[in-house]
């Protein structure tokens, strides 16, 4: 069974547009290292997550994990995405929840395979989870970062495959 590991990025923006619930129906348990917990209950965080975090659902589960010092492509990456990434990377069959773009860079050198909030979104609309352009309308509300053409390219998909399930 795939073992599901998030960074911060992705729980935050999914509480925010109010979608966070498609976790545990995508993939049952996520686990958080530590500094990710750190992080969504840190006095900046939105006020909405430090709530949803406050009570913390089930399916969401903490673990400690030891922090390289020695590793030179870590450091340049925040402590939630490096914690992350250590963690998943003792995992044999993992999936990794996050959007920085270096963290996923450095995620998928080593062989982790990973997905952002969008990746999230469209799996959730996929598995008529979600709805897709309201959850984008949403995101693009927040100050996530995405591309026009992205969001484009996902709208064009979602709608086909509507076209293709009413045909």
């Amino acid at each position: 069974m795939t073992l599901v590991v998030a960074d911060t990025s992705p729980l935050n923006y999914l509480v925010l547009i109010g979608e966070v619930a498609v976790l545990p129906s995508l993939y049952g348990r996520v686990v958080v290292p530590e500094e990710v917990l750190a992080e969504l209950t840190d006095e900046g965080a939105p006020p909405a997550v430090a709530r949803w975090i406050q009570r913390r659902p089930e399916w969401l589960q903490v673990r400690h994990v030891q922090m390289t010092q020695n590793d030179p492509e870590l450091q340049q990456i925040d402590p939630g995405e490096r914690a992350a990434i250590l963690l998943a990377q003792q995992e044999p069959d993992v999936l990794l929840l996050i959007d920085d773009a270096a963290g996923r860079a450095e995620a998928s050198r080593r062989g982790i395979a990973n997905t952002g909030t969008l990746g999230i979104l469209r799996a959730g609309a996929l598995g008529e989870l979600l709805d897709l352009p309201t959850a984008l309308k949403r995101l693009a509300e927040t100050n996530f970062r995405i591309s026009h053409t992205l969001v484009a390219e996902l709208l064009a998909e979602d709608s086909s495959r509507k076209r293709q399930m009413n045909e």
